[in-house]
């Protein structure tokens, strides 16, 4: 995994890579020239068959991130290196099984808070707090937010976030749904990794099929076609994998599986 991004750092414990946003002078926030780095970073992460979680986070303790640095755009700095793949390389990636989790580790907001959405987890240090705040300054939250948030906490509860813009806190985030999980700032990456490494205890063709059936039949109204394992290349992969053999011959002999993740 390459190291020497600008705006970011990168870190590799087993098979977790962790990425953290390194602009805490903005508090985060990202700007077209990072949103490219981050694009880079899940590029190789889906590619490498050695890395089978990933953790987002964000510098310092008062900031996942900001969302966008409205600054840099108001500057009239260079936009050309926004990828298609969305909002930190994540909001518009809808290929991507592998699961990431997101430490959220203060303010998520904006483009901020849509990220941590297109996370699979969240898990938020007792100081996070998330708002999709666009509309107050004439925008819009056109990385996903709009549609992610009412399938994940509801229509009602996620309109009365975006109609107003109002700033909800960890405990609020996880009654609503939001998060799975609050703790101290002091145990959120150590929090965060115990969350991945439970992942990593499983199959990682297991969980590749599993991500991929959960959010593919959410648009899927007929639960016998949702069920068709036919319609899902992960459930494909995995029933032809190493692992769909070493998981059940592991459990006869009692001892830990080996997955290999093909």
């Amino acid at each position: 995994m390459k190291s020497d991004y600008e705006f970011l750092t990168t870190e590799v414990n087993g098979h977790v890579l962790e990425v953290t946003i390194n602009r805490p002078d903005v508090m985060n926030a990202l700007h077209p020239p990072s949103h490219k780095e981050f694009d880079e970073v899940w590029n190789e992460f889906a590619q490498d068959d050695a890395l089978w979680v990933g953790i987002v986070t964000g510098a310092g303790d008062r900031a996942f991130s900001a969302g966008n640095d409205l600054k840099y755009q108001a500057s009239g700095g260079d936009r050309s290196g926004m990828p298609s793949t969305g909002f930190a390389g994540l909001t518009s990636r809808f290929d991507l099984n592998k699961p990431i989790i997101a430490a959220v580790n203060g303010v998520s907001m904006g483009g901020g808070f849509e990220i941590a959405l297109a996370c699979d987890l969240i898990i938020a240090s007792d100081n996070a707090r998330f708002a999709l705040p666009e509309p107050k300054v004439g925008l819009a939250a056109l990385a996903g937010g709009m549609q992610r948030l009412p399938r994940q906490i509801g229509m009602k509860n996620a309109m009365g976030m975006m109609l107003t813009g109002r700033h909800v806190g960890a405990e609020e985030a996880k009654e609503l749904g939001i998060v799975n999980e609050v703790v101290t700032q002091a145990d959120l990456m150590d929090t965060a990794r115990k969350w991945a490494k439970d992942i990593e205890a499983c199959s990682p063709m297991s969980i590749r099929a599993t991500k991929q059936v959960a959010y593919q039949s959410l648009d899927e109204s007929d639960l016998e076609k949702s069920m068709q394992n036919g319609n899902y290349s992960a459930v494909g992969d995995l029933l032809k994998s190493e692992d769909f053999v070493e998981g059940p011959v592991a459990f006869a002999e009692k001892r830990a599986p080996e997955w290999k993740g093909r």
